[in-house]
């Protein structure tokens, strides 16, 4: 979330053709779902600025995206970071993808129960959802999304889960006094942390086709 409609749209551009860079970049298709990332926070933005020029309220953009922000990442990045992970880290961010996908059910029945509000506070917009017991599901939703990036087992998505703990806390702060939302550069800073990701990824091992030259079919 940007402080306008317009930074919102340019930001979800911006974040959303670095997403694009991370897909083509991809040379292991187990990767994939983490490098697609910043599509989705691309869109997020995007949507935001729909929400921004209906002035907030409770409207379909608004529901999507409280759908985007809250159920689809507490999945969405520990099963990216599952995928990636290596063998030795897969039983304990299997547990974290479980604890992911509880704390995204019940997300997901407060969104489709509802009502979502929107509304905008000068340079922020305030989200309203009513949800049981809100400090488990930030302990569900934080143990999952940041947790599997934090013992991932790889370097940069050990460093990419400090960005997004100190990050992530910074921009709440700033946006509970509602001085100025920057989650649209947070976002931006975490898009291209990953595109680094991506590029330094080794390729993935490839099965040779039976037949092959110089390949043994018997």
């Amino acid at each position: 979330m940007c402080w306008s409609a317009t930074a919102d749209l340019v930001a979800g551009a911006g974040v959303a053709a670095v997403g694009v860079a991370c897909v083509a970049r991809v040379r292991d298709r187990r990767d994939l779902p983490l490098a697609a990332l910043p599509l989705l926070l691309g869109a997020h933005q995007v949507v935001e600025a729909v929400v921004r020029h209906a002035g907030g309220g409770r409207g379909p953009a608004t529901v999507v995206w409280a759908v985007i922000a809250l159920p689809v990442p507490a999945v969405w990045v520990p099963a990216g970071v599952l995928c990636a992970a290596p063998v030795h880290a897969r039983r304990r961010l299997t547990a974290l993808l479980a604890a992911g996908v509880a704390t995204a059910a019940v997300l997901a029945h407060g969104v489709a129960t509802g009502p979502v509000t929107a509304e905008i506070r000068g340079r922020t917009v305030g989200y309203a959802l009513g949800l049981p017991h809100p400090p488990v599901l930030v302990a569900g939703y934080l143990l999952a999304a940041v947790g599997s990036l934090l013992l991932s087992g790889d370097r940069r998505l050990l460093g990419l889960g400090v960005l997004v703990a100190v990050g992530a806390a910074l921009c709440w702060a700033l946006w509970r006094l509602e001085f100025v939302s920057t989650w649209c550069a947070f976002a931006a800073v975490c898009s291209v942390v990953l595109l680094g990701w991506v590029r330094a990824r080794p390729a993935g091992r490839r099965v040779p086709s039976s037949g092959a030259p110089g390949q043994s079919t018997g």
